[in-house]
């Protein structure tokens, strides 16, 4: 699992990337769950990341899961109606998890 905490934003895209990819690409067989509960901020630059990795894990032949997105998240995903999308029930906790086809 991949616990991001703190800025989802264009402060820290670059630093994230590579972490996403590398985790994604060295996570071995079963789906890529990434916990969002502790995003204290999320904006374009995030979902940006996001959509990423649900493209890289597609192309490993992986499941996308998004994990206990928190607050910041929610709002995001609510004002581009983007839950479905990633198949995410906007208030899954940690333990439930809303998984990304």
């Amino acid at each position: 699992m991949i616990r991001l905490a703190g800025e989802m934003s264009i402060y820290r895209a670059a630093e994230l990337k590579p972490l996403l990819l590398q985790a994604i690409d060295e996570g071995g067989p079963g789906p890529v769950e990434i916990d969002l509960a502790d995003v204290s901020e999320f904006d374009t630059a995030g979902l940006q990341l996001l959509m990423l990795a649900r493209v890289a894990a597609g192309q490993a032949g992986r499941e996308l899961r998004l994990l206990a997105p928190s607050p910041a998240v929610q709002e995001v995903f609510a004002l581009l109606d983007l839950a479905a999308h990633f198949g995410a029930a906007p208030t899954a906790s940690a333990g439930e998890p809303g998984a990304c086809a």
